[in-house]
């Protein structure tokens, strides 16, 4: 059999475990798994003592986002670049319709359609690796009708914020309700942001003074977020969905409540996942009495170390399905915004060069999930539940050639100004990491080879979509 490149020696991650084998490459698909495979004219790409994993999905990522009253600092062509250099070979971003300067007959709000050519428009020519958008229902009234044709359209995962009014994104219960049946009877899934609007906005007014943010300063961010903000939120979305039988899928997924009510109604039968992000895992809100503590801001906010090991569980357990990013970039100069004000910070961080290096280090090496544990949360979950199966997220003879090569102990300090990302600061700065890929290879072309990005913005493709969803 005729290969173009050969993955030689290295222990493959295959859904049978780690194997000890070659890849073979013809085009952009794995062509052939086993031992001592030859092709005379082949590539041979040297995995001798490394692991070979699938390329990771960060299913979560915001690039070129505007938001907070400024844009995100990470594009298609920083991002991608970044996400590759961590072994990530697809992501999702989120298509957003905005409100429209002027409500015509097209309505008050872009339509989903409008939004995608607009998320397209930032990612064409940049992206190094593949991608494809989650659709923001920020108008329910007028976006209700447009679902079944994004759907046709490829794309098959939408998203409702229940927060944000004052970005005009937010949606109530009725939305989230019609939108979850609109989920069922189109092999959908919806996405929910899942914090309680009211009750935050009463207990950030209630510490809004200049003496609580003279006094507290970064800290309000967490204080004004106790974790009940978040499970109240879990629990009312997991309600419409049980009742609509819609597939849900709750993002960023913080507290050790949560857990408990999405471990509840797993249970029950409910069609309920939910991912958690890099951060949770390893940062606690402790951060925020630091000097630069505003830094970490992000919604929802880090939690107590109690939730840290509660998501870990979670993960071992099977309530958390995914680990993503939520990736939004700001620089020190964009965080610098607040003024003291920790209602002004732009809210995210950048992550898609440490999602894999960092689960596979606090994960894998410190034996709180096995590797086989790991590909299944950073790879064929999000793969199965986004739609992208088994063309992502797997090796497996037919799937798309994407895979990260990492040395099982190398590491590498974390260091803002040696990475890919724009940001001029990292969460991890210092941080001795294992698990950054040494070798890249998206659809059978290596992207990144002896820890060094080489392959070309613009080659990553869209992915159009025929289902997503909870598996019943």
């Amino acid at each position: 059999m005729a290969f173009d490149k050969i993955v030689k020696g290295g222990s493959v991650a295959t859904p049978n475990g780690l194997v000890r084998a070659d890849i073979g490459i013809r085009g952009e698909k794995v062509a052939a798994i086993g031992s001592g495979l030859k092709s005379p004219d082949a590539e041979i790409v040297d995995a001798k003592g490394h692991i070979v994993l699938p390329g990771a999905l960060d299913v979560h990522v915001h690039l070129e986002l505007p938001f907070c009253g400024t844009v995100s600092s990470d594009d298609y062509r920083s991002g991608t670049r970044a996400a590759a250099r961590g072994g990530v070979t697809t992501l999702i971003d989120f298509a957003i319709p905005y409100k429209r300067k002027r409500a015509g007959r097209d309505g008050e709000y872009e339509t989903l359609s409008e939004a995608a050519d607009n998320w397209h428009a930032k990612a064409e020519g940049k992206a190094l690796i593949d991608y494809t958008f989650h659709m923001c229902i920020t108008n329910y009234a007028e976006h209700q009708h447009q679902i079944r044709d994004m759907v046709g359209r490829g794309f098959t995962t939408f998203k409702e914020f229940m927060i944000y009014a004052s970005e005009g994104w937010q949606s109530d219960d009725g939305a989230m309700y019609g939108t979850l049946e609109r989920m069922r009877d189109n092999d959908a899934m919806l996405l929910v942001h899942a914090e309680s609007a009211k009750v935050l906005d009463s207990l950030i007014a209630r510490h809004h003074t200049k003496a609580m943010m003279k006094k507290y300063g970064a800290r309000l961010h967490a204080m004004t977020r106790p974790n009940f903000v978040e499970f109240e939120a879990i629990q009312r979305a997991v309600t419409w969905s049980e009742v609509t039988g819609g597939s849900l899928y709750i993002v960023h997924m913080s507290t050790g409540e949560g857990c408990e009510i999405v471990k509840e109604a797993q249970a029950g039968g409910v069609p309920v996942v939910a991912e958690t992000c890099a951060q949770y895992l390893v940062l606690d809100d402790s951060v925020f009495g630091k000097k630069d503590g505003h830094l970490y801001a992000c919604c929802p906010q880090l939690k107590k170390p109690e939730d840290v090991d509660r998501l870990w569980e979670g993960l071992r357990s099977g309530e958390v399905s995914v680990v993503s990013t939520d990736t939004c970039t700001f620089t020190r100069r964009q965080k610098a915004m607040w003024k003291g004000d920790w209602t002004k910070i732009p809210m995210g961080m950048p992550g898609l060069e440490t999602l894999l290096p960092l689960v596979y280090t606090e994960g894998v090496l410190k034996n709180r999930i096995t590797i086989d544990q790991m590909v299944q949360k950073l790879c064929t979950n999000p793969a199965k539940l986004m739609g992208l199966y088994p063309r992502k997220g797997a090796l497996e003879v037919g799937s798309d050639a994407d895979m990260a090569i990492i040395h099982p102990k190398k590491t590498i300090k974390v260091d803002h100004a040696k990475m890919e990302t724009n940001a001029d600061w990292s969460p991890f700065q210092g941080r001795s990491l294992a698990g950054f890929a040494r070798t890249t290879i998206r659809r059978g072309e290596t992207i990144v080879d002896d820890y060094k990005v080489v392959g070309k913005a613009g080659t990553g493709t869209w992915l159009p979509r025929k289902s997503a969803g909870v598996p019943t």
